[in-house]
């Protein structure tokens, strides 16, 4: 009998850990909503990836820990550990992890505004020989069909 209930205990702690997983992968999407904007259709899309993984993760578990059975205790204790972990960790693991998406976003964006203001002089040479060969090559297209048009006649 105590040996049935320490199984339930520690099958309960372990889905206690699982609902603080499934938040921490919840509150990893939430954070690159906030810090990338995207369409509507790639949010759809991260949101049937995060279900896929979370579902996925709970069948593991419930499988490799409590022989696929579902009882009352696994999903009250599924449930604690989300709840626990949104309400005290959640709010500073997201601040923190959008601080630093944002730094290493403006260190990213450092070098590429280097790059672009060292190859603004030189797109200002690539579209004027853009243009030069794309009025030759017109010349040359009529020049070539009023030739053939010679031919034709002669």
């Amino acid at each position: 009998m105590d040996n049935i209930i320490l199984t339930q205990l520690y099958s309960l702690f372990i889905f206690i850990i699982t609902g603080i997983v499934i938040g921490i992968l919840f509150d990893i999407f939430r954070i690159l909503r906030k810090s990338f904007t995207t369409p509507d259709i790639i949010t759809y899309i991260e949101d049937i990836i995060f279900w896929i993984i979370s579902g996925s993760l709970f069948m593991f578990v419930l499988f490799k820990f409590n022989n696929g059975e579902i009882r009352s205790y696994v999903l009250l204790g599924l449930l604690s550990g989300i709840l626990i972990y949104l309400f005290t960790i959640s709010k500073y693991f997201i601040k923190i992890n959008v601080k630093i998406i944002k730094i290493i976003k403006k260190i990213l964006s450092y070098p590429i505004k280097i790059i672009c203001k060292i190859i603004k002089p030189f797109s200002f040479i690539v579209i004027n020989i853009r243009k030069i060969f794309l009025n030759n090559y017109t010349k040359i297209l009529n020049m070539t069909k009023k030739l053939k048009k010679l031919e034709k006649n002669t």
